[in-house]
């Protein structure tokens, strides 16, 4: 049994040591896709100034979609601003919240959808955004209610939008270098025939980072995004005192089986369920799991339930 600051420690600790792996991960691969494509370009191998343009271009990029994108998930996802008046219960539970929390009042928006979720955005605790759909207001009680608003709170409060941002700018950094090596590799291998034994364990090992560099960033990011969400069950528990709450809302969501559908793929991680109520079956449940980008909800329960 852990009460509820021995269970956010040890999803923080979990959590930093996935981050961490995921950066020396994200070095080694850089150093030999950089070191491979600067021999490739007739320079010493182990330059770093290729992978300096894909960050630029990545962080660029990144940087307009974290920057604009409670705007942008809102308007995908259809949402109206929340009214006080006609939803006065989402109103109150995210002020008390809020205020129980130590962060300004996020804005409240609502989808309208019959589907129970929801999910939080935003660059920081000042432009947060909390958005809820109609079928999650209706479904669940107040106490159900406030574990979801405080599960999303904690999201905003744990600085999860900047985490998946800075992740985001290193997937998408090591995806575009590995394309530019492999592209320039085939093209020039005909060129470079004789090689040097350094440099030839250089290439092979460049090669080998490019193929599989993409694909292992990829699922480490999901890992990191499921670990967050264990760490904002636990935090919103701190903030509520009451795990039931919250172990109630998750059950009640996903016993409803029908799929959010303003949800879609860029979206869907933010949410505190999966929207798509996707289920895998027999041998390939872990291997399936490893893309998800949220846990079972089974295993956030069973957490959640060992919280004092």
């Amino acid at each position: 049994m852990q009460n509820i600051y021995e269970a956010m420690s040890a999803n923080k600790r979990k959590g930093f040591l996935v981050v961490l792996f995921f950066a020396v991960f994200v070095a080694l691969a850089t150093y030999f896709i950089t070191s491979a494509i600067s021999y490739y370009w007739g320079y010493e191998a182990g330059g770093l100034g290729v992978f300096g343009v894909a960050l630029i271009v990545s962080g660029i990029s990144t940087f307009i979609g974290y920057y604009f994108s409670d705007r942008i998930i809102l308007t995908i996802s259809g949402a109206r601003p929340a009214d006080r008046n006609r939803d006065f219960l989402f109103y109150t539970v995210a002020e008390n919240l809020a205020l129980a929390a130590g962060l300004p009042k996020p804005k409240l928006y609502v989808i309208e959808d019959s589907a129970p979720n929801a999910f939080a955005t935003g660059r920081n605790p000042e432009n947060a955004v909390i958005c809820a759909t109609t079928g999650l207001l209706q479904k669940l009680d107040r106490t159900e209610l406030e574990g979801v608003i405080a599960h999303e709170l904690s999201h905003i409060k744990n600085y999860d939008t900047l985490l998946m941002s800075v992740v985001s700018v290193m997937v998408g950094s090591i995806s575009l270098l590995a394309d530019l090596f492999l592209r320039g590799a085939f093209q020039a291998r005909s060129e470079r025939s004789e090689r040097g034994g350094f440099q030839s364990l250089i290439v092979i090992l460049g090669i080998l980072f490019a193929l599989i560099s993409p694909f292992i960033a990829q699922l480490i990011k999901l890992a990191i995004s499921r670990r967050r969400e264990f760490l904002a069950d636990a935090s919103g528990v701190a903030i509520t005192k009451q795990p039931s709450g919250l172990i109630s809302a998750l059950e009640k969501i996903a016993s409803d089986h029908e799929p959010l559908e303003a949800a879609n793929k860029a979206t869907a991680h933010l949410y505190i369920v999966n929207p798509f109520k996707e289920r895998s079956h027999g041998a390939v449940d872990w291997f399936a799991s490893l893309f998800n980008t949220h846990p079972p909800i089974q295993e956030r329960i069973k957490a959640l339930k060992q919280m004092a």
